[in-house]
C-alpha cells in the first residue's frame, strides 16, 4: 500500500433535527475516532472533520410543527450535538456546520465549477404542488395511503408500515401535509448530475482498482453498478438550503444530499489556510467513515461529483458499518426507539468507555448487530471491571503494599515471565494490524486478550502467596505485570481513552506515542507510582432496569432533546383518586452500600415511619437531607432493592442540568398531610 504523507478523515454529518444516539456511534464515530487516535499516535499529519447537516426537508418539518424556524431547530441540534461528542470524547479537528457562510460559499462555487463545464442536465418532470400553500412538495410533505399494505398515512418516499419504497405519485389519495389540500401535477425544471455518464469511470474504479473494500460496501456498490445508474436531481423547490447560484433562479436550492459532503471540504477549509493539500494532492489518504445508509452517496454520487469537477482526488477507501439494533429493533427516532448520547452522558457520567467498549466489541462491521442494556451492564462487570479493571487494580494495590510504590528490581526471568513479556510485542503488532485494516472489534479483542494474560499469570504466580516464602521472586512477578499495564495504557488507548489516561496518571507514566508499546522495559525499577484508584465501577441491576423501563415508557415520544419530557397518556379521574400521595419528613440517610445512586432513607408518613429506597446518592449527601419535608407516593407496591424493601416512592423533578431536586410543600406542613 502506498504510503500517504497527510490524512484527511471524515465521519458522516449527523442530521441537525435530532440528538445522536447509539446507532450512529457503533456506525461512525467511535470507529473513525479509534482510526484517528491512532494515525496520532503515529505522528501521522491527520486532519479529522465532520459537521451538522441543516439542511434537507425533515429540518423544515421539524420547524413547521413547532412553530419555528429551521435555523431555531439546526441551532438547537447542532448544540446539543457538538457538545455530546466534546463530552463523549470524539476528537474532531473541526466540528463545522452546513448554515455556515463560508459553507454556502464553497457549494455555490462547486455548483457553479460543474455547471459552466456542462456537467448537468436540465429536466422539466410533473412534481406535486399544494395551490393553496403555493409551493411544490417534497416528497415527505405528501401523506396518503400505501398502495401495498393500505396505511392511511404512508410518506411521499416510504412506508414506515411495511417498509416499501415509494414516489409520491403511487400514493392513493394524496394530500399536502402543510395545508391538508390534495396537490396538484404542475411542471417544475431541475439540473441533475447524469451518473449514467460516469459509469464506465466507477465501474473501473470501484469494481477494478477498489477490491480491497469491505465486502459490504464492495457488494453494495456493485448491485448499484449492474441495475445501472440514472441521473440524479442536483436541486429542488425549497426555501431552506443554499440557493441555486443561477442567475435569474429562485425558490430553489442544491439537493442536501449535493451540498451535505461538500461539507467535508468546508469544514476543512475552515480550519486550513493550506487544506488543498488534503483535497488536491495525491500523497493525501482520503478515508470516509459513514453508514451503510450513506454508501451510495460516498461511493458512487461524490465520487462522480469530485471528478467531475477534476480537482480533487478520490477516497482511497470509505469503510462503512452495518446497522446497529436496540433490543431487538430497529432504532428509530420517530419512534424514541434509541439510547440518545446526552442522555446517556447524564445517566452514566464519567462512564464514556464503557459505552466506547460496548459499541466496539459489539460493532456492526459486516452485519446488523444488537445493542441490550443486559449486554452493555454485562461486558461493563464481567470484562472491563473484572479483567481489565481488576489486573491494573490488582497490580498497583500490590506494589503499592510491598514496595512502597515503587517498580522493584527484577531478578531471574522464568520461562512464564518471558512468555508473558512476549505476548506485549504480539498484542502490538495484532492490535494495529487490526485497526488499519478497520478491524476494530478485533483490535480491541487483541487489547483484552493482553489483559486477560496479565491476570492469568497473575493467578499462576500467586504473589500474595510467594512474598512470604520467596519475596525475592515476587520482584519479578510484579515488575512483569507493571510492563503489561504500561503496555495497556498505550495500546488501550484508540478504543478507552479516558481509562488509559487514568492509567498513565496512576503510573506517572507521560507517554504518547504508538512506537513506545511493545517496549518490555517501559517502566524502570525505582519509578514512583501514585495512588491506584477503580478504573470502573459496578453497573447496578436497578441500573439497567431503569433505563429498560425508560426505553419502553418513551417509545412513542420525540426525542428527548432536553429534559423536559412528553406529556404521559391521559388517565381517568378515578386513575389519580388510587394514588395516595402523603407528605412526609427524612428523619435517617445513609448510602447503600456498593452502589453509586441509591440511598436508604427512613422517613415519618405521619401514618408510620418506613423505609425507602431512593436513586438520589448522585445528587445529595445523607446530610443534606435528613428534615428535609418531601412528597411521598405511599401506597405503591412495596419491593426488593439491593436487598432492602422499599415501602414508596419519592417526588422528584428533574432540572434542566439533569439533576434531580424534591418536589417539596412551599410551606412547613404536617406529616402525612394528603397531596390533592
Amino acid at each position: 500500500m502506498k504510503d500517504f504523507k497527510r490524512y484527511l478523515i471524515t465521519a458522516a454529518l449527523p442530521y441537525a433535527n435530532g440528538p445522536v444516539h447509539i446507532g450512529h456511534l457503533a456506525g461512525v464515530y467511535i470507529p473513525a475516532d479509534i482510526y484517528v487516535r491512532y494515525l496520532r499516535m503515529n505522528n501521522r499529519d491527520v486532519v479529522f472533520v465532520c459537521g451538522s447537516d441543516e439542511h434537507g426537508v425533515p429540518i423544515t418539518i421539524k420547524a413547521r410543527k413547532e412553530g419555528i424556524s429551521p435555523k431555531d431547530v439546526v441551532d438547537r441540534y447542532h448544540t446539543i450535538i457538538k457538545n455530546s461528542f466534546i463530552d463523549f470524547g470524539i476528537t474532531f479537528d473541526n466540528y463545522s456546520r452546513t448554515s455556515s457562510k463560508l459553507h454556502h460559499q464553497v457549494s455555490s462555487d462547486f455548483f457553479k465549477t460543474l455547471y459552466d463545464k456542462g456537467e448537468f442536465i436540465e429536466k422539466t418532470t410533473e412534481q406535486y404542488f399544494d395551490p393553496k400553500a403555493q409551493q411544490f412538495l417534497a416528497d415527505r410533505y405528501i401523506t396518503g395511503t400505501c398502495p401495498k399494505c393500505g396505511n392511511e398515512n404512508a410518506y411521499g418516499d416510504q412506508c414506515e408500515k411495511c417498509g416499501s419504497t415509494l414516489s409520491p405519485t403511487e400514493l392513493i389519495n394524496p394530500r399536502s401535509t402543510i395545508s391538508g389540500e390534495q396537490p396538484i401535477l404542475k411542471e417544475t425544471s431541475h439540473w441533475f448530475l447524469p451518473l449514467d455518464k460516469h459509469e464506465p469511470f466507477l465501474k473501473k474504479w470501484i469494481l477494478e482498482q477498489n477490491k480491497h473494500w469491505k465486502p459490504n460496501v464492495y457488494g453494495q456498490c456493485k448491485s448499484w453498478l449492474d441495475q445501472g445508474l440514472q441521473p440524479r436531481a442536483v436541486s429542488r423547490d425549497l426555501d431552506w438550503g443554499v440557493p441555486v447560484p443561477v442567475k435569474g433562479v429562485e425558490g430553489k436550492v442544491l439537493y442536501v444530499w449535493f451540498d451535505a459532503p461538500i461539507g467535508y471540504i468546508s469544514a476543512t477549509k475552515e480550519i486550513r489556510t493550506d487544506w488543498e493539500l488534503y483535497w488536491k494532492n495525491e500523497d493525501t489518504r482520503l478515508i470516509h467513515f459513514i453508514g451503510k445508509d450513506n454508501i451510495v452517496f460516498h461511493c458512487i454520487v461524490f465520487p462522480s461529483m469530485l471528478k467531475a469537477h477534476g480537482d480533487y482526488i478520490l477516497p482511497e477507501n470509505i469503510p462503512a458499518n452495518e446497522f446497529l439494533n436496540l433490543e431487538g429493533d430497529k432504532i428509530s427516532t420517530s419512534r424514541n426507539w434509541a439510547v440518545w448520547l446526552n442522555e446517556y452522558l447524564i445517566d452514566f457520567k464519567d462512564q464514556q468507555d464503557v459505552l466506547r467498549y460496548c459499541l466496539t466489541a459489539n460493532a456492526p462491521e459486516t452485519k446488523d448487530n444488537d445493542f441490550s442494556w443486559k449486554d452493555f451492564q454485562a461486558r461493563n462487570n464481567n470484562e472491563l471491571l473484572a479483567i481489565y479493571g481488576n489486573f491494573i487494580n490488582r497490580v498497583l494495590v500490590l506494589t503499592k503494599k510491598y514496595y512502597g510504590g515503587i517498580v522493584p528490581q527484577p531478578n531471574e526471568f522464568l520461562e512464564i515471565d518471558n512468555l508473558l513479556l512476549s505476548e506485549i510485542g504480539n498484542a502490538k503488532k495484532l492490535v494495529e494490524d487490526n485497526i488499519e485494516t478497520f478491524r476494530f472489534r478485533d483490535g480491541l479483542k487483541e487489547a483484552m486478550n493482553l489483559a486477560r494474560s496479565g491476570n492469568k499469570y497473575l493467578t499462576e504466580t500467586e504473589p500474595w502467596k510467594t512474598v512470604k516464602e520467596n519475596p525475592e521472586r515476587v520482584k519479578t512477578i510484579l515488575y512483569c505485570c507493571l510492563q503489561i499495564a504500561a503496555n495497556l495504557s498505550i495500546i488501550c488507548e484508540p478504543f478507552l481513552p479516558f481509562s488509559s489516561l487514568k492509567i498513565k496518571k496512576f503510573l506517572k507514566l507521560d507517554v504518547s506515542k504508538w512506537s513506545e508499546a511493545g517496549n518490555k522495559d517501559i517502566l524502570k525499577a525505582g519509578h514512583t507510582i501514585e495512588e491506584p484508584e477503580l478504573l470502573f465501577r459496578r453497573i447496578e441491576d436497578v441500573e439497567i432496569q431503569l433505563q429498560i423501563e425508560k426505553l419502553h415508557s418513551s417509545k412513542q415520544a420525540k426525542p428527548m432533546e432536553s429534559n423536559i419530557s412528553e406529556q404521559k397518556a391521559e388517565i381517568e379521574f378515578d386513575d389519580f383518586g388510587k394514588m395516595d400521595i402523603r407528605t412526609g419528613t427524612i428523619l435517617e440517610a445513609e448510602k447503600v452500600k456498593n452502589t453509586t445512586k441509591l440511598m436508604k432513607l427512613k422517613i415519618d408518613t405521619g401514618i408510620d415511619q418506613r423505609t425507602v429506597v431512593s436513586g438520589i446518592a448522585e445528587y445529595y449527601t445523607a446530610e443534606e437531607v435528613i428534615g428535609k419535608q418531601i412528597c411521598l407516593l405511599a401506597n405503591l407496591k412495596p419491593r426488593m432493592l439491593k436487598g432492602i424493601e422499599s415501602k414508596g416512592m419519592i417526588l422528584m423533578a428533574q432540572d434542566a442540568d439533569g439533576k434531580l431536586k424534591f418536589v417539596s410543600p412551599e410551606a412547613k406542613i404536617m406529616n402525612g398531610a394528603d397531596i390533592r
